[in-house]
Parts: C-alpha cells; structure tokens; sequence
C-alpha cells in the first residue's frame, strides 16, 4: 500500500480545491481513499490486540466525507483535503469514544481520542458529573507518566465553574470544559510506512484508551440526539 499517494492526493487537493479539479482528478481520489481504508484496516488489527471491541468495523464506515457544508462558513473551498476516521465499539458516532485520525498534509496530521462533540449538552453534563463524583481516577490517569509524556487534555471551556459545582472543586478547571480530547501531532515523514506507522499509532491509542474508558464509564447510557 502507498501512504505516500495519500499524501500526495491530499496536497494536490489543497492546491486545487475546487469540482472542476476533483471531478478531472476522480480516480486519483479513489486511490488514495482506498489506500486510506487499507491503513485503517492494519490499524485496527494492530488496536484489536489491546482494544477486541472495535475488530468488527468495516473501514468503510468509519471514515467521513471529504465534501465540506460550506453553508455556514465564510470558506467556500467544496473540499477538506483530508482523510479523517473514528475507530471504536459502535463505528464512527462520537460517542462511545475512540480512536481518531486524521491525515491532512503540511505536517497537520494527528491522532486522538475523547470526546470532542461539545454539541450534546447531555454528553458534556453526562462527564461534568462523573468527574466531579471520580475526581481521583481522572487525576491518576492525567497524571501518569507515560499519559503525560504525549497528551494534555484539551477542549472547549466555560470561562468559569458552571452552576451545580462547587468552585473550589479540586477538578474545578476540568468541570469548565465542554468536551475533553487528546492530540497526538504527526508528520507527514512518519505516514510514508503504514505498518511502522501503525504500530506506533496503536503504542499511542493504547496509553489513550484509560482517558476512553473513563469517558466511556461517564457516558454509559447516553442516547444520541435523534434527527
């Protein structure tokens, strides 16, 4: 499998994002999203040795649409010149949480992993009272060593503790937060080998997934909004 076409099928994107260029470029794209899909499945063989819930994906649907809705935006560009997919138990819904990629060019590729849907006021309320009530077992996981060589919690934020919460809470700053993820950056060098890539995703989304399990616990149950 060539990761570096990816790569390459991406950056001719951002330098010639428009139908016109995508249209004349189409089977170009079928190959680099089918190399896409292929990385995802040695991902995933490589995540089930630590993770078994997600072997039973279809990388096909775990991956999200290049096409931007540009309804709402100020950039009118049609495409995102980027590969993007959410591994976990129940595919690509933002909750359970799981394992995240993104491949874009220009050094602006990352994994990550937690919740990064600020939009279900139920999900975020959901965390909120689960790290108030495990305050201790968030901090273990933040705090350990090998979590803290690669990751810092990240997330939207309220400028102060919401109402319902004791301000002086000793996880007061993280009760603040809308959503709660993790980055892991990559270059673009570290693409060119799917399977040394691979591997080393999988070491990261395995120090990852005590951060996806205690978000997981918090968020068992929640139901997602219907359309």
């Amino acid at each position: 499998m060539n990761t570096e076409f990816i790569i390459e099928y991406l950056t001719a994107l951002s330098m010639n994002n428009n139908r016109e260029w995508y249209h004349a470029n189409k089977e170009d794209f079928k190959k680099a999203n089918a190399g896409f899909e292929q990385l995802l499945q040695i991902l995933m063989m490589e995540i089930g040795k630590f993770d078994s819930s997600i072997l039973h994906n279809n990388p096909k649907e775990l991956t999200f649409k290049i096409v931007r809705d540009t309804r709402f935006s100020h950039d009118k560009s049609p495409y995102n010149p980027a590969f993007r997919a959410h591994i976990s138990s129940k595919g690509k819904l933002p909750v359970p949480v799981g394992y995240y990629l993104m491949i874009k060019p220009g050094n602006q590729s990352f994994l990550g992993g937690g919740l990064f849907a600020d939009m279900f006021k139920d999900a975020t309320a959901m965390v909120r009272n689960y790290i108030a009530k495990n305050g201790e077992e968030w901090e273990k996981i933040l705090h350990n060593p090998e979590f803290e060589k690669y990751f810092t919690v990240q997330g939207t934020a309220l400028k102060n503790v919401p109402a319902g919460y004791e301000k002086t809470h000793p996880q007061a700053e993280y009760l603040k937060f809308k959503s709660w993820y993790l980055e892991y950056p990559l270059k673009d060098e570290e693409l060119k080998d799917a399977e040394m890539f691979s591997e080393k995703a999988a070491h990261i989304y395995q120090i990852m997934k005590p951060f996806n399990d205690y978000l997981n616990k918090a968020l068992e149950g929640f139901q997602m909004p219907s359309r």
